[in-house]
């Protein structure tokens, strides 16, 4: 791990994923997938299917952590060389289709979001601040089309101008990660240049999509301990929280 400094003669913006660094929302995600593939594996193997292995933190890393909903679901699936057609997105949450368990999945979240509520980092929000007062622009890129609800949940509705989330992604047409389309469009959408714009995720998927962007500042946060696997697809820099990143003459 590592601190990190931000300069405003080195960069014009910074751009952050949301759940996993912003929100304390990764965990809720990791859950709601859980009770999806794990009641899914487990219906296969009652129904004479492979024996049931369940779904694990690994995982949720590996296959689903950072894409689109839908792309999530297929490429779990594939792991365990399960083949399902796509469907459609307004496929109902008991059809066996990819759409039809990504939004069983969906379900589950907004659920367990009203139950328990959504709790922000404080650092980063205080990190945000920080590049504020230094007259860093700023804007938040997500694959869930849940960002505006989790951001008003945990009281931040205001914190970014820009959004570029997984609503608008799919109004754009826009590949999701690792793919660094999101990335590039909230870049753009400020009026910076992705060499002089720092990146902030917390899944693999979305460090690969920096490196692939050609960002000047690729910054992994650790959340599950894969702190390596983040540095070998892209982080030029590690840390476990943004209380580790500052701010050059913020506070100081």
């Amino acid at each position: 791990m590592s601190e990190v400094v931000i300069r405003k003669r080195e960069f014009d913006a910074v751009i952050f994923d949301l759940d996993g660094v912003i929100t304390k929302t990764a965990d809720v995600h990791e859950v709601a997938w859980a009770e999806l593939f794990n009641g899914y594996l487990r219906q296969r193997a009652d129904s004479g299917g492979d024996p049931f292995e369940p779904f694990t933190t690994a995982d949720y890393g590996r296959y689903v952590d950072g894409k689109p909903r839908y792309n999530g679901v297929q490429s779990f699936l594939q792991s365990r060389d399960i083949d399902l057609p796509w469907g459609d997105p307004s496929d109902p949450a008991d059809r066996e289709t990819v759409c039809g368990l990504g939004n069983r999945k969906n379900v589950e979240f907004l659920r367990l979001v009203e139950q328990d509520g959504v709790e922000p980092y404080p650092s980063s929000v205080q990190f945000i601040a920080d590049l504020h007062s230094a007259g860093i622009k700023t804007a938040l890129f997500s694959s869930s089309r849940n960002a505006g609800a989790v951001l008003e949940a945990a009281g931040l509705g205001d914190l970014f101008s820009v959004r570029v989330d997984g609503k608008l992604a799919a109004e754009l047409g826009l590949t999701g990660k690792p793919d660094p389309e999101y990335l590039l469009e909230a870049t753009s959408r400020i009026g910076a240049t992705p060499d002089r714009t720092a990146v902030v995720e917390d899944a693999i998927s979305g460090v690969e999509a920096g490196r692939r962007g050609n960002f000047g500042l690729v910054i992994g946060v650790d959340r599950i301990d894969q702190a390596a696997e983040l540095a070998q697809h892209g982080a030029d820099v590690v840390v476990s929280d943004l209380a580790e990143a500052r701010v050059e003459g913020v506070g100081e």
